[in-house]
């Protein structure tokens, strides 16, 4: 049984984790109330650009742009990862790690290579001894800026032009709210209009273009494919930062429900000590009649 104390140590521990959990929540909930007013601003945006392209790219020839142009077989693959340069978020990063590792074994058998590139510390570390690793970007994910995602979007479409890949998959956590992310795995190359509206294409319209389709093409699919990255690094820090005040607040939880136990625990030793000790003294003097 351990003695007073071994008790006290322990509730103070105990009393210092909780300052800690409780300070990391309250800082989390600043940070997430941010990135969720930039997540939101962004949502809107989002959704009228993937619209505006699906119909777009559903009504004019795909070789009129080399990011709309499917290959006709599929032997390279490359996956962009997304996740936290920080732990301490619950399984934010584990869970969708998890899900790149399953489809890629699934997917394994009908390819010849899968490339991993990293935008977050946490997965470039949970690949580290797994897969073909590309690249890592490093400090993207913390503070998600667009000039960070064009580059990002510059070296994908470079790559995919090139024939160094055949496909570009894009995997994030989709923020829900504070308390859920949903682990997202799409296909960002080649852009295809059934994948992103598929109400949109099945009936597409013949547009007049001013300037040339071509021309406006070569300025909406760039910029497309740099804000798809963008608004993933959005999601990704808000859920990033709900999912750490989720953790915080359980930790801090738990911390407290330690703290009660192990108080009643110390008070229950301590009683017993006074007992042993009154059983003695009663025992002693009965012993000098």
């Amino acid at each position: 049984m351990p003695t007073l104390k071994e008790y006290k140590t322990k509730i103070t521990s105990l009393k210092n984790i909780s300052k800690i959990t409780k300070t990391m929540k309250l800082v989390s909930a600043s940070k997430l109330r941010q990135a969720q007013h930039a997540q939101t601003s962004a949502k809107l945006y989002a959704w009228e650009l993937t619209e505006l392209i699906a119909r777009l790219s559903a009504s004019v020839d795909s070789t009129l742009h080399p990011l709309l142009v499917a290959r006709p077989s599929v032997k390279k693959i490359l996956v962009l990862l997304i996740t936290s340069d920080k732990g301490l978020c619950g399984g934010f990063n584990n869970n969708l790690c998890k899900k790149v590792a399953v489809w890629m074994r699934e997917k394994n058998t009908s390819v010849e290579k899968i490339d991993l590139s990293f935008c977050g510390k946490r997965g470039s570390m949970f690949y580290k001894n797994r897969g073909n690793r590309n690249k890592y970007y490093e400090n993207v994910t913390a503070k998600p800026d667009f000039k960070n995602a064009k580059m990002i979007g510059e070296e994908l479409s470079q790559s995919f032009v090139a024939g160094a890949y055949d496909e570009v998959y894009l995997a994030y956590n989709h923020f829900n709210n504070a308390l859920s992310q949903t682990a997202t795995f799409e296909k960002i190359l080649p852009i295809e209009s059934i994948s992103l509206s598929p109400t949109q294409t099945q009936h597409p319209s013949n547009y007049l273009f001013e300037p040339d389709a071509p021309e406006l093409l070569q300025f909406l699919i760039p910029k497309f494919l740099y804000f798809k990255i963008y608004y993933a690094l959005l999601e990704n820090s808000a859920g990033e930062h709900g999912a750490r005040m989720t953790a915080m607040d359980k930790a801090f939880q738990n911390a407290m429900d330690l703290i009660e136990k192990y108080t009643l625990l110390r008070n229950r030793a301590r009683q017993a000590s006074i007992t042993k000790e009154l059983i003695e003294i009663v025992s002693g003097a009965e012993a000098l009649k």
